[in-house]
């Protein structure tokens, strides 16, 4: 297992951050700064969650809590996630740096009702529904996850991915769209092309 290494200054910021982190969730881990929060009592930070610096965590609700972090998460830098339904992420979660994760978008674009193009995007009805992403998943660097997508346990998103149908679990997805490319074979203990 790789050990970060750090000067006299880079464990002072740490301290820091630990020291303030406590003041966000008593059970996080580590929060760096800075960090946006929007809707704070709506989200459940889990135990030990770590985050980078830059993220940005929003929350649209008016009585109950929306975003679900589960045990030992851990966020790189400028993760982005916007909740107006519901966002559960697993035990185990990581997440590379500059990642979008939403569970509602400005417009229909698919389907009988369509928005108009006439209308500003501001002004047009939200498609909204709910994301859920399992235990053991690993999301790479600038991936963007869609509404109503559900990522099994177990999953590798890769970098730049986008993510706009759901995923089986113990699978690899890539590209744009964001498609299943290995699945792991749990009898020969190895990841197999499809």
């Amino acid at each position: 297992m790789i050990k970060n290494t750090y000067s006299f200054w880079g464990y002072l910021r740490l301290a820091i951050f630990v020291v303030r982190t406590k003041f966000i969730s008593s059970k996080a881990r580590i929060i760096r700064f800075p960090i946006e929060i929007r809707g704070k009592r709506f989200i459940n930070f889990g135990s030990r969650l770590t985050t980078g610096k830059g993220c940005r965590l929003e929350v649209f609700s008016t009585k109950e809590k929306k975003l679900f972090f589960g045990n030992d998460v851990q966020i790189n830098d400028y993760v982005h996630i916007s909740v107006m339904s519901r966002v559960n992420i697993g035990d185990n979660v990581l997440m590379a740096s500059h990642i979008y994760i939403s569970d509602n978008s400005h417009g229909f674009y698919g389907g009988e009702a369509q928005s108009s193009p006439d209308i500003p995007p501001i002004k047009r009805a939200y498609k909204i529904a709910p994301i859920f992403i399992g235990n053991n998943v690993w999301i790479g660097e600038g991936v963007v996850i869609m509404p109503g997508v559900r990522i099994g346990d177990g999953c590798v998103i890769g970098a730049n991915s986008t993510v706009t149908k759901s995923i089986p679990a113990n699978s690899i997805a890539v590209g744009q769209p964001a498609k299943v490319i290995k699945k792991f074979d749990s009898k020969y203990q190895r990841w197999v092309i499809i």
